[in-house]
């Protein structure tokens, strides 16, 4: 299979490269590699061809087997490849014996994600996250960088300074990856302050996920009116953003746009990110932004999915968005099922058209409820049954004689959320710093706001 890729006028050459896309038995192959073609090309490879291979099992020492390797070291020579690309998963020793044998680089898709998202990263925090994921990675193969040592046969004089300088390079990776981790813990400590402030506000909040290119970042910026950077290319954006939202006159809602998510996504690489998606975890409501022109769509929804499990976020309420039917021609609003429940919504970011659907379903899941709850505050706590009178409705209220104020009382639930984060904060406003956290006796069922 042939693919071109048109040239691109650069300061720098760009590397020739051949590319493995590996298929084992039982699996489907729905794209012939597209995807990982465009990963490549994203990485500004210049891709001389796509090379499909079909095996049962993969090889335990370089997971296409030998006669493959033969094949395809016949192709690096035809060709002067600087680069090899498998689209798969590949263990040290299998980079290692292939290295050896088409006396190449060779990379796996792990490696080729990584590239991306270090050539992506622009902020702080996303230089940090790609750095611990690359250094977590490198460290179990670092023996390939020792080469010219030949640690591996020994040898006299050859033997000592390859294992002392590999052992060397491993503490010093252990190092910094402790002090990578060190600096993230401050860069979510400094985020969680910021999203603890936004929970005070009375805004519900909802999250795009999805699968990367699936026209996140654009709806993002239609429904917010703003101009972030949004492409047509694989992992166009690593950092969140968070966006008010006007949904039908009432109050806003907070929108935040998150990294993409694509299959066999780096372990590392999530746990890395984990920081920036817990603005995934702590959402009232998931979009998940579908690419409705994919051939693979089901086998996307799936890896976004899987994703949305490993960081303990697939309990949350979701709704279904199929983006892009300006390009599959299919009618753009509300999709229900038999019983007319509202199961997602098509819409084309692009043009606009099934938008205002997407608001009001935006609007019924994350309407207001109302919350009755039951309170006792002690004298000292003037300040926050000041604020209770202001935005709650009061049912009843009484004074026993030690001068405790019992109060019953209808709120918005985020309205209480904001509040109860307050009371943890030694009150509402309160003038005095010593103020003592209210009792709470009873918190009612939900009401839906009629």
């Amino acid at each position: 299979m042939i693919l071109t890729h048109s040239a691109v006028a650069v300061d720098a050459p760009r590397e020739r490269v051949l590319l493995v896309h590996v298929i084992l038995h039982g699996e489907v192959d729905l794209d012939d590699g597209a995807e990982f073609f465009h990963l490549a090309t994203d990485s500004d490879a210049d891709v001389l061809e796509l090379i499909p291979v079909t095996r049962n099992r993969p090889d335990p020492a370089t997971f296409i087997g030998s006669g493959k390797v033969q094949e395809l070291a016949e192709k690096v020579r035809e060709t002067a490849a600087d680069l090899v690309l498998f689209d798969r998963s590949l263990s040290p020793v299998q980079e290692r014996n292939l290295e050896r044998a088409l006396q190449c680089r060779v990379i796996d898709r792990v490696g080729l994600i990584l590239d991306i998202f270090a050539r992506r990263a622009r902020t702080h925090e996303g230089k940090l996250q790609v750095e611990l994921a690359q250094l977590t990675r490198l460290r179990t193969r670092l023996i390939r960088g020792w080469t010219h040592l030949e640690r591996q046969r020994g040898g006299i004089g050859l033997r000592g300074p390859g294992e002392t300088q590999l052992e060397t390079d491993r503490r010093l990776i252990g190092d910094r990856i402790q002090s990578l981790r060190h600096k993230l813990v401050k860069v979510a400590a400094h985020r969680a302050t910021q999203r603890r402030a936004r929970q005070r506000a009375p805004l519900p909040t909802v999250a795009l996920v999805g699968y990367t290119n699936a026209g996140k970042s654009t709806l993002f910026n239609a429904l917010t009116e703003r101009s972030n950077y949004a492409a047509n290319r694989l992992f166009a954006t690593l950092d969140p953003a968070i966006g008010r939202l006007q949904v039908a006159g009432q109050d806003a809602v907070l929108l935040a746009d998150t990294v993409g998510f694509m299959r066999d996504l780096p372990t590392d690489l999530i746990a890395a990110f984990r920081a920036t998606l817990e603005e995934v975890n702590q959402a009232q409501l998931l979009l998940h932004v579908v690419d409705g022109s994919a051939v693979d769509r089901d086998t996307q929804m799936a890896a976004v999915e899987s994703v949305l499990k490993e960081i303990a976020a697939d309990s949350l309420p979701v709704l279904v968005v199929f983006n892009k039917v300006d390009m599959t021609g299919e009618a753009s609003g509300g999709l229900y099922d038999a019983s007319g429940t509202l199961i997602a919504v098509n819409v084309s970011a692009r043009s606009g058209a099934g938008l205002d659907a997407l608001l009001q379903a935006i609007l019924e899941r994350v309407g207001r409820s109302i919350l009755r709850v039951e309170l006792l505050l002690s004298p000292e706590e003037g300040a926050l049954r000041a604020c209770l009178h202001r935005q709650a409705s009061v049912i009843d209220e009484d004074f026993d004689e030690e001068g405790k104020t019992r109060m019953v009382f209808d709120i918005d639930d985020l309205a209480w959320r904001r509040l109860r984060a307050q009371m943890r904060d030694n009150g509402c406003q309160a003038q005095d710093p010593t103020s003592t956290i209210p009792e709470i006796i009873k918190e009612g069922d939900w009401y839906a706001v009629e």
